[in-house]
């Protein structure tokens, strides 16, 4: 069994990935998940929050990555 060696991620695409299966990827998935329980509103409302973190998180990238 082999070692995975993570030295080389970088600390940018490490808090992506980390904001990505913590905030993005549940706030989505909870909202198709309404959405098959017939809650359209709430389903909808949820992953339209998970795109607008997205969405915020990529503007604060841009401007703080220079």
């Amino acid at each position: 069994m082999a070692f995975l060696d993570t030295s080389d991620i970088s600390t940018r695409m490490f808090i992506t990935m980390l904001l990505l299966l913590l905030i993005i990827a549940p706030l989505i998935s909870l909202g198709v998940l309404r959405l098959f329980q017939s809650r359209k509103k709430s389903g909808m409302m949820l992953i339209i929050s998970g795109l607008g973190v997205y969405a915020l998180f990529q503007v604060v990238m841009t401007i703080t990555h220079v």
